[in-house]
């Protein structure tokens, strides 16, 4: 149980921040649209990345440094991408009009930006795999408790993120407040790629 423990707290720990993921999760949660999609989407990838970490696959990372650098380029663009779009909305009028207006976007894009907002960070597999795999290492034949752990703890927080965003929805009845986020939006986008092509 200690274990368990130990790996819930060093899990949320990794990924109790403000990110391009994080972000993602609360504008659906905002907006009510795909939130169980995209919690899910997030919710399995972590499993899966921290599943590898345990079974020891940051050592083949580790070995393969050019791929991390494919990985910080491809993100960045993408971030970069997403953040102009972001950035697009929150000055054209018409273009922010689609987000308040109740207009729903497609489950297939809003799935596909969730995945690709996970797996083309570079920071998601140093984090899970080569990070969390380090720790749960040293637990030895208790290793699986403690990956178990850190994947209750992304259960735990992306369900939370995601249903307890629809709290602000109050907030966000004024398009003002849409402003601001995608404005936030947009600044995070560009300082998460920044730091991924400075990292390449």
């Amino acid at each position: 149980m200690l274990t368990l423990l130990s790996g819930l707290l060093f899990g949320l720990s990794l990924i109790v921040a403000i990110g391009a993921q994080n972000t993602f999760v609360i504008k659906q949660g905002v907006r009510g649209e795909h939130v169980g999609a995209v919690v899910a989407v997030c919710v399995v990838s972590d499993v899966v990345l921290i599943g590898a970490g345990v079974a020891g696959a940051g050592a083949l990372v580790q070995a393969a440094p050019g791929v991390l650098t494919v990985l910080r380029v491809a993100g960045a663009v993408f971030l970069l991408a997403y953040g102009a779009f972001a950035l697009r909305r929150a000055w054209r009028p018409g273009a922010l009009h689609a987000d308040t207006s109740g207009r729903a976007a497609g489950l297939r894009p809003v799935v596909a930006t969730a995945a690709a907002l996970t797996w083309l960070n570079p920071h998601v597999y140093l984090d899970t795999v080569v990070l969390l795999g380090s720790v749960a290492a040293a637990h030895g034949a208790q290793r699986w408790w403690f990956g178990a752990g850190a994947a209750l703890g992304s259960v735990l927080w992306f369900t939370l993120l995601g249903r307890g965003a629809r709290f602000l929805r109050p907030v966000f009845a004024r398009p003002a407040a849409w402003r601001v986020l995608d404005l936030s939006v947009a600044v995070v986008m560009a300082v998460l790629a920044v730091q991924l092509l400075r990292g390449a």
